[in-house]
């Protein structure tokens, strides 16, 4: 089967492609920006919250192995759907939670995956489902950042393990290592 994506922003896209490497079925993750009006924006220009675009990732998966609402889910279990415009200390457009499906049935099982995650919060999921506008990777010093410099970097070492340690304790089925 070939190969399926989704797009998805949930803060600071080092920590969100550091959760989804882990998972069983992602074939890629990349991180990047969309659903802005800029051309080919860069990093600062994103930073800086003008260009509309989120800080995003963009999953290969097999989706005989993973689903994409399981995926979902995943994400909703490990960033905090209910800031808006903001993850932590993030905050801007830019941080913001957001779905970027792809087809009509991605946007279905969005609709779905918020219901489901409303469940489990007593304040509102604020994440938007927005549509897939082009894609643009971000630079190459921002990809598998968590395998190299932010092992080295203090705001991911505080915030990436306990991403981590909630994804292999709520979805220890779907992870690759423990």
């Amino acid at each position: 089967m070939a190969t399926e994506y989704a797009v998805i922003a949930g803060g600071c896209f080092w920590c969100t492609e550091a959760v989804f490497k882990d998972v069983i079925g992602v074939e890629s993750v990349e991180s990047g920006y969309t659903g802005g009006a800029r051309p080919n924006p860069t990093y600062e220009q994103v930073c800086s919250g003008a260009t509309g675009h989120a800080e995003a990732i963009r999953i290969g998966f097999d989706p005989e192995q993973v689903k994409y609402g399981d995926l979902l889910d995943i994400s909703f279990a490990t960033h905090d759907p209910t800031t808006l415009n903001r993850q932590g200390n993030d905050v801007g457009t830019q941080y913001r939670s957001a779905i970027f499906p792809a087809n009509a049935e991605q946007e279905a099982e969005a609709i779905a995956a918020i219901a489901r995650a409303q469940e489990s919060l007593s304040d509102p999921v604020v994440t938007t489902i927005e549509p897939l506008k082009e894609w643009y990777a971000a630079e190459g010093y921002h990809q598998d950042y968590w395998e190299g410099a932010g092992q080295r970097n203090g705001y991911c070492m505080a915030v990436i393990p306990p991403k981590l340690q909630k994804l292999r304790k709520s979805f220890a089925n779907r992870v690759k290592s423990s």
